[in-house]
């Protein structure tokens, strides 16, 4: 029988199409068609047309075949198309297969609302409908005059004016300024990530020059500090994901990413124009080639994780880049979440699909190139040829072990032992060997796999040693590959679907920058190179309305907690908005007219008496009561310290951290159950990981040391530390039991409480000089009469029990781990090998007398404090 489509049911349709057009618009865009086109369109298309069904277009489907109509809009229940797919009836598509329960719901909805279906090309900007609120982020930055203060002597920079505005209106006043010992603290850990030590705490507190000049004094040694650079630099690598690894099944070493890290550490410690930081990371190879930094800077572009295995899709994996490389070039540079517009068009922001793709088009002929590159100096490290030599023995260790195992099995198989030339042998006789023969042992195998992958992992990590970028080039890098390369076209992808391309586009940039400002710059270029460098300085350009007033933004947040506005990789309509708009552009200029400095722009705020204020308000309840948040500042917010922050101070106080800056990451301590965790890794066991050999390597700064995507050092992790997935645009600071765990029982705290111990315990004096340099260590300041008498009792009460109880010895175990054998599934259980060379040990309880872990002690309890973990 054939289906006619009534009046009603149309009109119906129509009314839902006109009420519901969004919701149905993006069922439509998200499962309606790709579903059609992919599960549907091969035998239903137009070259097709099975029983006389056509899915190409609505009219098509209202036309319907043989059976009648496919669809009649308004009332899924009478649709040939939903009674086939729901496959209760004889009528059952796809052949074969049904569809997932939401796809189906998807297309009972869409029809519900009158199945709506759109051939139009993405809205341009001239068709979106903001106000001016919401679109602010992409209006010219323009001059603004800082409010007039009057003779307020609490006005230091204009960074003041602007703020005391915002405090008269709610008639609050300001806190205080902050006493020179908590401004210094501040301020050292907010330009060095470290503390200031007593000696820089004496001498700011007596120096006779005025407040100010003796402040401004500070300021100046720390922006020179190199200590600077890596603690900036640290904020850096948050927002671009930096890892020494890939990530995924197998988070692969990325054997050359440190030298990225070191760039990007010089870059703030040499004070690089932001913009030229910008263009290099973006553009580093076109702009020269031949210059080694900037194609190490380029690096950047290939941050985030990625994989490509022998069992992926290129086209996939490749797609994943350039989606990866457009949200983060939009996060990282532009605050806009450019990923919403990858499916369709942004739901908040004047973001076309249209633009994500032909911003994505920009990189479409960058290709990956691990390219020749001499160490800049600086870069080279003395301890290049003994790390070298320690992974080469490994390798033959490896190698050795690999050789005699395929003697055992040549043996067993009947086969001639090999002559170090012969192939070894495969791994299907290996297979077959243990599937059938049973001339393998179940352990046997998983070893065997153990050290197959362990010589890939070792071969790459050898390599870190060698002047190689971890950049990128225009096309391949390797000639031999050159000639048969063709550039790829672009589409849109409705719903980021691969399988079915739309519109082709070519190379452009963010039309909303331009539609919202008089700025009109020329497109990007459509040959393979130079698109890059075009992008790279219309976002470096002082016209664009977006770049400076995101890392203006990012400094500020850094400084006092709380972006002006508080999504720093969102200033769309769905971040906050700001809360000092003409502060923002006022910084956003300051910024371009002094040279795009960011040290200048540390200046003209640390050296504000906002940033100054106590963080004791006199008045704290009007304030509380007028601005609970505290986000106009009448008083400085603490913060607790960073995870990083807080491993190095541990190690900066008790005397042993190591300063030695650049290089490969290198491996500290961590928590030995995580550390000799079963970790897979394509059907084996990751090495366990294993810490540095000396001291020295350990105790090398955070920022230093080796990032594992599948292993994150589980005490920067309970603190908060930085995602190595997201871009993490502001860390938190929750507060969880585990991380009292860390701080109180991890067995790193009590090694770096124990050195502290012995660096008091060898400074001259009695108890009371002990306690007493312990509090200058920790706290920056001298312990009060009542903390000194009962840190006495606690120290006596404490040697005496230590010499009661005096701490066993705890050598050091074989690490035993387990892997359930892919061909027979049992659990296997394998001793892990250990490192090649002696183990520096860090000093133990046992190896001091009672009276020094007692100090420990009180260390750890010093340590735990919130006056050591809080910046005030």
């Amino acid at each position: 029988m054939t289906r006619t489509i009534s009046a009603v049911a149309l009109l119906s349709g129509f009314w839902a199409y006109s009420a519901y057009g969004s919701e149905a618009t993006d069922i439509f865009a998200k499962h309606v068609l790709p579903t059609l086109k992919e599960k549907c369109g091969g035998c239903h298309g137009a070259g097709m047309k099975t029983s006389g069904l056509n899915v190409d277009k609505r009219e098509d489907l209202l036309r319907g075949g043989k059976r009648g109509a496919a669809i009649v809009p308004g009332d899924p229940a009478k649709s040939f198309l939903v009674i086939a797919l729901e496959q209760e009836t004889p009528l059952k598509m796809p052949p074969g297969q049904k569809l997932p329960v939401e796809t189906i719901a998807a297309f009972r909805r869409w029809i519900e609302l009158g199945a709506p279906w759109s051939d139009e090309p993405p809205k341009t900007i001239s068709q979106w409908n903001y106000s001016s609120d919401d679109a602010w982020e992409f209006r010219s930055v323009k001059p603004v005059t800082p409010p007039d203060a009057g003779r307020d002597a609490t006005v230091l920079t204009p960074v003041d004016a602007f703020i005391l505005a915002k405090l008269r209106e709610k008639t609050l006043r300001p806190a205080p300024r902050a006493d020179r010992a908590t401004l210094l603290r501040r301020a050292t850990y907010d330009l060095t990530g470290l503390p200031p030590t007593p000696g820089e705490v004496k001498a700011f507190i007596s120096d006779t020059a005025p407040d100010q000049e003796a402040y401004r004094m500070v300021v100046e040694r720390l922006l020179a500090s190199p200590r600077y650079g890596e603690k900036w630099g640290r904020h850096w690598l948050d927002v671009v994901r930096y890892a020494d690894t890939a990530g995924y099944s197998n988070d692969f070493e990325r054997p050359h990413a440190w030298r990225y890290r070191d760039y990007v550490i010089r870059s703030f410690n040499q004070d690089k124009p932001y913009n030229e930081f910008v263009r290099e990371q973006i553009a580093g190879d076109e702009m020269d080639a031949k210059d080694p930094e900037k194609l190490v800077a380029t690096g950047y572009l290939r941050m985030g994780p990625w994989e490509h295995t022998g069992m992926s899709v290129a086209a996939e994996t490749r797609q994943a880049w350039l989606d990866d490389v457009t949200h983060g070039i939009g996060a990282t540079f532009l605050g806009l979440t450019l990923e919403c517009a990858r499916c369709h068009d942004h739901k908040f922001d004047p973001l076309p699909t249209k633009d994500y793709y032909r911003l994505q088009a920009v990189f479409a002929t960058t290709e990956f190139a691990d390219r020749p590159a001499p160490f800049v100096p600086g870069e080279a490290r003395g301890d290049f040829v003994e790390g070298r030599a320690h992974l080469q023995r490994m390798i033959e260790r490896n190698n050795q072990l690999m050789s005699d195992f395929d003697q055992m099995i040549r043996v067993r198989l009947g086969m001639p032992k090999g002559d170090g030339e012969a192939a070894p042998v495969s791994m299907e006789a290996l297979m077959e060997a243990v599937k059938t023969k049973k001339l393998l042992s179940a352990e046997e195998w998983e070893r065997y796999k153990i050290f197959s992958k362990r010589k890939e992992l070792y071969d790459r990590s050898v390599t870190r040693y060698d002047p190689v970028a971890y950049t990128v080039s225009d096309g391949p890098f390797l000639a031999k590959d050159k000639p048969k390369w063709t550039p790829p076209e672009v589409y849109i992808l409705p719903v980021g679907n691969l399988k079915t391309p739309g519109e082709r586009v070519t190379p452009g940039l963010i039309s909303a920058a331009m539609h919202y400002t008089s700025w009109s710059p020329d497109d990007v270029t459509t040959q393979i190179a130079g698109r890059r460098l075009e992008l790279a300085n219309w976002i470096a350009s002082e016209k664009n309305p977006l770049t400076a007033r995101v890392i203006v933004n990012r400094i500020w947040q850094y400084h006092f907690g709380r972006g002006i506005a508080a999504n720093p990789n969102n200033l769309g309509k769905m971040g906050e908005k700001p809360t000092h708009p003409e502060l923002l552009d006022w910084l956003a200029n300051y910024l371009v007219q002094h040279g795009w400095s960011v040290k200048e722009l540390h200046r003209v705020i640390m050296l504000s008496d906002t940033y100054q204020r106590s963080a004791e308000h006199p008045d704290r309840a009007a304030v509380e009561k007028a601005d609970p948040e505290n986000k106009l500042i009448a008083y400085f917010s603490p913060r607790r310290l960073e995870a990083e922050e807080i491993r190095d101070s541990m190690l900066f106080t008790a005397g042993e951290l190591n300063l030695d800056m650049g290089g490969p990451g290198t491996f500290p301590e961590i928590n030995e159950d995580v550390a000799n965790q079963p970790q897979q890794i394509m059907g084996t066991l990751m090495p366990a990981y294993h810490p540095s050999q000396t001291k020295a390597e350990r105790n090398r700064r955070t920022i230093y040391t080796f990032q594992k995507r599948n292993l994150i050092n589980p005490f920067v992790d309970v603190f908060n530390g930085p995602s190595l997935d997201e871009s993490t645009e502001k860390r938190l600071a929750t507060t969880v039991p585990t991380q009292v765990f860390s701080l109180f029982n991890s067995q790193f705290t009590h090694d770096e409480a124990l050195a502290f111990a012995l660096r008091v315990a060898k400074m001259d004096g009695n108890v009371d000089a002990e306690i007493t340099n312990a509090w200058k260590l920790a706290f920056n300041r001298l312990p009060t009469k009542d903390e000194i008498k009962k840190a006495e009792a606690f120290l006596q009460k404490r040697t005496e029990a230590q010499r009661r109880n005096p701490p066993p010895a705890a050598p050091r175990k074989p690490v035993v781990r387990s892997i359930t054998s892919e061909l027979t599934g049992t659990e296997v259980k394998v001793e892990e090998d250990q490192e090649i060379g002696p183990y520096q040990e860090n000093v133990k309880p046992g190896d001091v007398p009672p009276g020094v872990r007692a100090l420990a002690e009180l260390g750890l309890a010093l340590f735990n404090s919130n006056e050591y973990l809080y910046v005030y």
